[in-house]
């Protein structure tokens, strides 16, 4: 049977402590031990600041400032197009919507064509536009459509406000089938915003 022997601490942790004590600005009260005297990390570098007035209803300065505009009431991405609308644009049936967060999106049924719609509201739509300007995707603008719109191949952009969406559609078809009635559902969108 082996003993196992106990060491006694490390003289040098209590420095140790007190130096990061130190670096940190802490005051701290080591204890004494063995005999020996206690030792006390030194005072903070900061200034000490004298304590703070009390202050009644009478002194205190009068509130002057002005209320915060309101922020603009949430929109769900889901209704700003309908199931019947989405079926449409996609031209095949769609699983009910699945809302994460801003976004909204309609998948088609894995034994159907494949297609999908999703719609972004917000810093993401705003995002998405951002993006696809980076990678220099066609624009073209939508005359007349909210306070500002753009479509490409297979999406819409539009603000009213400071509140942007974006509608991508996913489809295996031509393109310029879709740019219509992309056109037409991005106009009933900027009414719903």
């Amino acid at each position: 049977m082996s003993r196992t022997r106990i060491r006694p601490p490390s003289p040098l942790l209590p420095l140790a402590v007190l130096v990061l004590a130190a670096l940190a600005g802490c005051t701290i009260q080591v204890p004494s031990t063995g005999g020996k005297p206690a030792a006390t990390a030194p005072e903070s570098v900061a200034p000490k600041t004298a304590a703070p007035e009390s202050v009644t209803p009478e002194t205190a300065a009068p509130e002057t400032t002005a209320p915060e505009p309101a922020a603009p009431a949430e929109v769900d991405p889901c209704t700003l197009v309908s199931p019947q609308e989405a079926r449409k644009l996609a031209g095949t049936p769609l699983n009910p919507a699945t809302r994460v967060a801003d976004t909204c999106t309609y998948t088609a049924p894995v034994d159907g064509p494949t297609a999908q719609l999703e719609i972004y509201v917000g810093d993401g739509a705003k995002k998405y536009l951002d993006i696809d300007r980076s990678l220099e995707h066609a624009f073209r603008p939508l005359p007349g459509v909210a306070d500002e719109a753009y479509a490409e191949e297979d999406a819409v952009f539009l603000r009213r406000s400071d509140r942007w969406v974006a509608i991508h559609l996913v489809r295996l078809n031509d393109p310029a089938e879709n740019r219509a009635p992309m056109e037409e559902l991005a106009r009933k969108v900027a009414d719903r915003i």
